[in-house]
């Protein structure tokens, strides 16, 4: 019988299991010799002020009056309160500690379940010819002047790429713009401006099976931060014109419009259609979600995903491609943009209970739901619901399809990057407990092998 080799990052990974549950022992137990007694009484204060702060919070942000601003004065009332109990009584230094103790055991269990991921990177393509004719697309008033304040369009042109600037006062079709480029000979086109622009054009790339170019120019730049690219200095992205690698990436598709990273329904949604949301985004929304989340405005959704069936949620996101898992919610990043599936989240909270059910339970709440699937359909009792795409708001006729195509979409990012972050995995004590006692815990689930062959219309020689 042959014996199990267990790699030093297994072994590494076991030692940080077992010294997160020495942690966690040893703070529990610091707690209960120092304060005695008083570690229940004080345990139960902390969980009782925690609960009470979650429902205000949800009566602050779900009623409007008196009632609002009252939640507001008890949601910053409880932790001073707490935090004078627990003086009156010589306890503050205990209750230190022990979140101190929780906080390292947490870091600890979630970097030994962390060591096994190794294979959730996304593999890159030599890219040996240069284009010949790389098209770059840039909004000067993206990011706030980002295109400007780096030089972005100077430095390109010195690269050798075209460069159109969206700088006039009519709105521009950019995926036209796009599409006329590729027919004058683009062999590569580029985007320096929000995700909902990269979203178009990449589309546009997709469908004739040249590469993309992300420049991270946009005010958040969540496709380029899961693309492992310089979001401090756009400038760096412009490297891929000279040295690259090609990554092959999903692309999201919902009612015929391609889209990056995510396409929301719900209360969010709502929130961003209205006209008032761009001059003030807090009044609007601290307007308009107590309707919301009690039910009296906005469509009633039904969502079909992976054989199941949701009704009446206040919010779903369909990502392409799951978000990592180390939050209540899952939205983190992306490590992977590969695996052909679309992540799913489906939220209700519609009431302070489940509010607090969400703290407790993370993931394993009753008003939330977290899966995958290949397809996501919406339907609801309105003839057109409002989404958010890639943070820009439009309406679409129902039923709303969400598919995915994967690898459809060849990216050339810089080969010197700082790549994306380590994914932070969810903090699961059972896999914790295996990974201590056995040395090792089951192997995380392969992503998918896609064939590159069935996925973009034609993934062109890249060298």
């Amino acid at each position: 019988m042959t014996q199990e080799v267990v790699s030093p990052e297994s072994r590494s990974a076991a030692w940080l299991a077992r010294l997160s549950f020495l942690l966690a022992l040893s703070t529990v137990a610091v707690v209960v010799v120092v304060a005695e007694l008083m570690s229940l009484a004080m345990l139960a204060v902390g969980l009782v002020a925690a609960a009470v702060s979650l429902a205000t919070a949800y009566w602050f942000l779900s009623h409007r009056g008196v009632l609002r601003w009252l939640s507001l004065l008890l949601f910053v009332a409880t932790p001073v309160a707490v935090i004078v109990v627990y003086a009156l009584h010589s306890l503050l230094w205990v209750a230190l500690v022990g979140a101190a103790g929780w906080l390292l055991a947490g870091v600890t269990a979630r970097e030994a379940l962390a060591k096994d991921r190794g294979e959730w990177r996304m593999p890159d393509y030599p890219v040996t010819r240069h284009a010949r004719h790389p098209f770059l697309i840039m909004n000067p008033k993206s990011g706030g002047g980002k295109v400007g304040r780096f030089d972005l369009r100077r430095k390109a042109e010195d690269l050798g790429a075209e460069v159109f600037l969206i700088d006039g006062p009519e709105p521009v079709d950019v995926a036209e713009v796009a599409r006329t480029a590729v027919t004058q000979g683009a062999d590569l086109l580029g985007v320096a401006g929000g995700d909902g622009t990269q979203a178009l054009v990449a589309g546009i790339a997709a469908e004739h099976g040249i590469p993309f170019m992300v420049i991270s120019a946009g005010t958040r730049n969540h496709f380029a931060l899961d693309l492992g690219l310089d979001r401090a200095n756009p400038a760096a992205c412009l490297d891929a014109l000279t040295d690259a690698v090609e990554l092959r990436v999903d692309l999201g598709v919902i009612g015929g419009r391609t889209f990056v990273n995510n396409a929301s329904f719900g209360a969010y949604a709502e929130v961003v259609e209205d006209p008032a949301y761009r001059a003030d985004k807090l009044r609007t929304t601290l307007e308009l979600l107590p309707d919301l989340l009690q039910g009296h405005r906005g469509p009633r959704l039904t969502v079909h995903a992976g054989g199941v069936e949701i009704s009446a949620p206040q919010a779903l996101l369909v990502a392409n491609n799951p978000y990592g898992t180390g939050d209540i919610a899952g939205l983190g990043r992306r490590a992977r943009l590969d695996r052909g599936v679309l992540g799913v989240v489906v939220a209700t909270v519609d009431s302070a209970r489940r509010a607090v059910d969400l703290m407790i339970r993370s993931r394993r709440a009753a008003g939330l739901q977290v899966l995958t699937a290949q397809e996501v359909t919406v339907t609801a009792d309105t003839r057109q619901v409002s989404v958010g795409i890639d943070g820009e708001s439009v309406s679409l006729p129902v039923p709303v399809r969400c598919t995915v195509r994967p690898r459809a979409l060849r990216v050339w990012v810089p080969r010197d990057r700082p790549g994306v972050p380590a994914s932070k995995p969810e903090l699961d004590w059972a896999r914790l407990r295996q990974l201590a006692v056995w040395g090792r815990g089951p192997r995380p689930a392969a992503v998918p092998e896609v064939s590159d062959a069935a996925t973009a219309p034609a993934l062109k020689d890249s060298a």
